[in-house]
């Protein structure tokens, strides 16, 4: 059996050498044997076990359910429903984490769609940024638009009650909030 260097090990499994010491830090390899001058050694099991771990990496397992899946590995008595188990979770995870790419896509295909990309300042993109940015405890829609008026429209338009009403209009939409926002933070 071949002994090679920390450099070549690395090489060989596909990782770099500061990750075959942050590996070996955290007990998922075992500490290697070292030459007469220090040099760190390792033989196949070792770097079996380090393209596993790169392997698991690469399906976005994190490094505590990597420890279990080496554990499981190692035991030849262990279940195949156990390894199973922490399978589907990171399955579950990675169908919620394209879920959220999905959505994330999404908006941010239908703001670069809605973009005129001209010389106007004003941008739909930023706009829907602004708005991204509301809390999600966020009561309802028209709440939010109505929170929004309050701080931006002057005291005296907001008094009556009626000053607003033309803004709150659904057909108005996020443009007038934004232009109300706008005119608030340049007039003061």
């Amino acid at each position: 059996m071949q002994r090679l260097n920390i450099g070549d090990a690395a090489a060989a499994a596909g990782v770099t050498p500061k990750m075959v010491r942050h590996y070996e830090s955290l007990g998922l390899i075992p500490e290697a044997d070292r030459t007469e001058a220090g040099y760190r050694l390792y033989g196949d099991g070792e770097i079996a076990m380090l393209r596993f771990i790169r392997q698991s990496r690469t399906l976005g397992f994190s490094m505590e359910q990597i420890g279990q899946l080496m554990a499981f590995w190692r035991d030849p008595t262990r279940r195949s429903h156990d390894v199973k188990q922490v399978a589907q979770r990171q399955l579950q995870a990675l169908l919620e984490q394209q879920r959220e790419l999905d959505q994330m896509r999404a908006s941010l295909e239908k703001m670069v769609t809605q973009c005129r990309g001209d010389e106007d300042a004003h941008c739909v993109i930023l706009d829907g940024l602004a708005t991204a940015a509301a809390p999600a405890t966020a009561r309802n829609p028209g709440q939010e638009r109505k929170r929004a008026l309050r701080v931006t429209q002057p005291r005296e338009r907001r008094s009556s009650g009626r000053g607003a009403a033309p803004v709150l209009r659904r057909e108005h939409g996020l443009e007038v909030v934004h232009d109300a926002l706008h005119r608030a933070w340049h007039v003061r």
